[in-house]
């Protein structure tokens, strides 16, 4: 794993006020993110894991704290760079896609290049690249409404790296798919790191890629702690803590 460091967040908060009530959503988060890493955010529903993603993909200002990327807080920069720069430089991959139905595989994977100015042969150019690269050129042509999901999520990946993104976020990415096309989308996910130098930021429910992490972001009730270094041995450690609170549940439930 690369030394430099790609992401820099520092004593970062997020709060909303609730009627009278202050509601801390995420509590003084210190992390980095480096280079050409695989990086694997992992918490419950409502432990402000998509909080912490639109801080870090500049779509949410925090309350405190620093969002430095390439060494640079990205919230220095004007409405108008900052929105270049998340559609220029960040690439995501959501659970659910949304696609322009009128339009082909080839044409939903150019059209956010045509907003970013290219011209239609040169987007259209980049969109077939992408999609040869991750195995999805014989699809360019056809709608992508009639494929199955694992042929979705693998468009939706060729559109995220058309722009050549510093870093891809993947939002449960597996989440509507079968575990055996959810391990293809993991697999593409590290060839993506491995053969683009891509840093990648995964969010997934599912413990056992939790192993495949350059680092560990696990987030509860806002806390966010980053396992790093000896992966392997912080991993075990985390998947314990994970099966005894499980089994601590079905005890209570019963």
């Amino acid at each position: 794993m690369a030394d430099k460091t790609m992401i820099e967040i520092s004593n970062v908060t997020q709060s909303f006020l609730a009627g009278d009530e202050t509601i801390q959503v995420i509590r003084r988060a210190d992390f980095s993110i480096k280079d050409n890493s695989f990086n694997i955010i992992y918490g419950p529903s409502g432990s402000g894991k998509s909080t912490l993603l639109n801080i870090i993909s500049g779509l949410q200002r925090p309350t405190s704290g620093t969002v430095k990327v390439e060494g640079r807080d990205i919230y220095t920069y004007r409405p108008d760079e900052l929105a270049n720069f998340r559609a220029n430089r960040i690439g995501i991959v959501y659970q659910t896609n949304y696609w322009v139905s009128s339009l082909n595989t080839l044409e939903n994977v150019a059209l956010p290049l045509n907003f970013l100015g290219y011209s239609r042969p040169t987007a259209e150019k980049l969109a077939k690249q992408t999609l040869e690269r991750v195995g999805m050129g014989a699809y360019a042509k056809k709608s992508p409404l009639l494929l199955s999901g694992g042929e979705q999520q693998r468009i939706a990946m060729a559109r995220a790296l058309a722009s050549t993104p510093l870093f891809i976020i993947a939002d449960e990415p597996t989440g509507n798919l079968d575990a055996a096309n959810g391990d293809k989308i993991i697999e593409l996910l590290q060839s993506c790191q491995k053969d683009f130098h891509c840093t990648i930021v995964l969010v997934t429910h599912n413990i056992e890629y939790l192993p495949l992490g350059d680092a560990i972001l696990h987030i509860e009730d806002g806390k966010v702690v980053q396992s790093s270094g000896d992966t392997v041995a912080t991993t075990d450690q985390l998947l314990a803590e994970l099966k005894t609170r499980l089994d601590q549940m079905k005890r209570v439930k019963k």
